[in-house]
């Protein structure tokens, strides 16, 4: 089955593709035709996800699925939340975004932190919603180079002193919040 996944983010398609498995083909918004970047207007993570799915939805007509994840960090109110692809402002990177953070968390004891997903499935004209979440904690500095993003910062709850970017990817899609939505909507999608 071919199905778009409205990111250009490589490491979330890596993800996605292991994560689905064999029976599924996924294509990039790029690989669709679609090079331009969707604004996020929600203000919540459900919210833009729906928005992207809609509308890679309206300009391919094919099946397709999109997330929004946020960093919820306790000691800062939530944040960065829906804006953490976009922490440091804008044309910045998750270098940026990390720096950010972990500036704003010196001192700071509270170090509980929470990934959320929320994935939005459109498929024959109707829409499923799927959702994720891991706990954990924030580093005091980074550790590790594998996976994308906060990796180098997060340390999971399952995994006490060790980040995610430590882990190794099969471990991380486990545990992580992207994962265990995308592997609800895989069961949906392979029940039907």
């Amino acid at each position: 089955m071919d199905i778009v996944f409205a990111t250009a983010n490589r490491g979330k398609l890596r993800e996605a593709a292991e994560i689905l498995g064999d029976g599924f083909n996924i294509i990039s918004a790029e690989q669709a035709g679609i090079t331009e970047d969707i604004e996020e207007t929600g203000s919540t993570l459900k919210e833009n996800s729906i928005i992207k799915a809609r509308y890679v939805h309206e300009k391919t007509g094919m099946p397709c699925f999109a997330d929004d994840t946020g960093l919820e960090v306790e000691a800062l109110d939530g944040a960065p939340g829906i804006y953490s692809a976009r922490y440091a402002g804008p044309g910045h990177d998750f270098q940026a975004n990390v720096d950010k953070l972990l500036s704003e968390m010196q001192g700071v004891e509270n170090r509980k932190a929470r990934f959320r997903s929320v994935v939005t499935l459109i498929i024959d004209g109707e829409e499923h919603y799927f959702e994720g979440e891991m706990r954990g904690s924030i580093a005091h500095s980074r550790r590790g180079a594998e996976g994308f993003g906060y990796d180098p910062v997060f340390i999971p709850e399952e995994y006490p002193g060790k980040t995610t970017a430590e882990l190794g990817e099969a471990v991380k899609n486990e545990l992580s919040h992207r994962g265990k939505s995308l592997r609800a909507m895989a069961s949906f999608l392979k029940d039907r």
